[in-house]
């Protein structure tokens, strides 16, 4: 009889791309991509991150600073891999592009990815922090109490962010997106539940996961509304900057909620992990077969399931078990 532990976090994570999905495990990730010709092409590489060396990267709540920055850098490199199999293949190098070979020295995708990072990071800022905040200002002249105005800026900063998911799934890129999103997800359901990792049992688990970046972006939301609530300041440069500064310590906080929603299963993670997971409902689309393929891909690239499920689960895999549609260890049930 198989022995089944309460715990069953695997550590691994990822996000969707062009036509793909990318998977990291510690320091290992892979980028899996359906190519034009219909092939998937899978690229594994190693990337320790910013600071690796150092030792503050485990010290809780700054961690989750630097896991951030880590994601935003990683996951433009691995949206930059995918998007070169759909470019045009006759396209010639630029005298742009030979100027800036000269400048970086040969680095041109890191310089471009740096700056392509910090544009994101200062245009999310301003829509989501600086601009939640002077279209709650317009209320002040008809509301007189400081918490209420506070609460609207949270209040606003979430609208802002739904109008902003739901605006750009109507895109069909975006949604092809958002399908590769749920084969992400399904595919670490899939291990999580003890499940041998074959399209079938990928299919019919779960497109919503509470380590999802979407739920932690509804962390920030949640955390900054508490923050900026006890926090205040008359002078409104003040105020803008104090918001600003803040985030790190917002995006601190709302990794180590993740991280605990990640590896924990009580009723208080569940009902804080709800919101999250609705909005994932918008983030995440079913994937067809071809889609889990690519994000199985992925995931064996970098992650031994199969001993996984042993160490974890007492399953021992062989060529069996890896048939479509066989129920073995399959954990019962339909989506979960």
């Amino acid at each position: 009889m198989a022995k089944k532990k309460k715990k069953c976090y695997s550590g691994i994570g990822g996000q969707a791309v062009l036509e793909g999905v990318m998977m990291k495990n510690g320091e290992k990730y892979a980028v899996a991509v359906r190519k034009p010709d219909g092939n998937i092409v899978v690229e594994p590489e190693n990337y320790q991150g910013i600071l690796h060396e150092a030792g503050i990267k485990n010290i809780p709540f700054i961690r989750g600073i630097f896991n951030f920055l880590d994601s935003l850098i990683l996951g433009m490199k691995a949206l930059n891999y995918s998007a070169a199999f759909y470019e045009e293949e006759d396209e010639k190098e630029t005298s742009v592009d030979s100027r800036l070979d000269r400048f970086t020295g040969g680095n041109t995708e890191k310089f471009v990815n740096a700056v392509v990072t910090i544009i994101s990071v200062v245009l999310a800022v301003a829509i989501f922090v600086v601009l939640p905040y002077f279209i709650s200002a317009l209320f002040e002249s008809y509301v007189r109490n400081a918490s209420l105005i506070a609460i609207i800026e949270g209040i606003v900063r979430i609208v802002i962010f739904l109008a902003y998911v739901v605006g750009i799934s109507v895109m069909k890129d975006i949604r092809r997106l958002y399908q590769y999103h749920g084969a992400e997800h399904k595919c670490i359901n899939c291990i999580e539940k003890g499940r041998p990792l074959t399209v079938h049992n990928v299919m019919r688990s779960s497109r919503l996961h509470r380590r999802c970046g979407t739920s932690f972006i509804f962390f920030v939301m949640l955390i900054s509304i508490i923050l900026f609530f006890f926090i205040r300041v008359d002078n409104v440069a003040q105020r803008v900057v104090l918001r600003v500064l803040l985030m790190p310590v917002v995006a601190g906080i709302s990794y180590e909620i993740i991280r605990l929603a990640g590896r924990t299963d009580n009723i208080f993670v569940r009902i804080i992990s709800a919101p999250g997971m609705w909005i994932q409902r918008m983030t995440t689309k079913e994937p067809d077969e071809s889609m889990a393929e690519v994000a199985i891909a992925s995931v064996e690239a970098v992650f031994d399931w199969k001993g996984y499920l042993y160490d974890t689960f007492g399953y021992e895999i062989d060529d069996t078990w890896l048939d479509d549609g066989d129920d073995k260890a399959s954990g019962g049930g339909a989506e979960e």
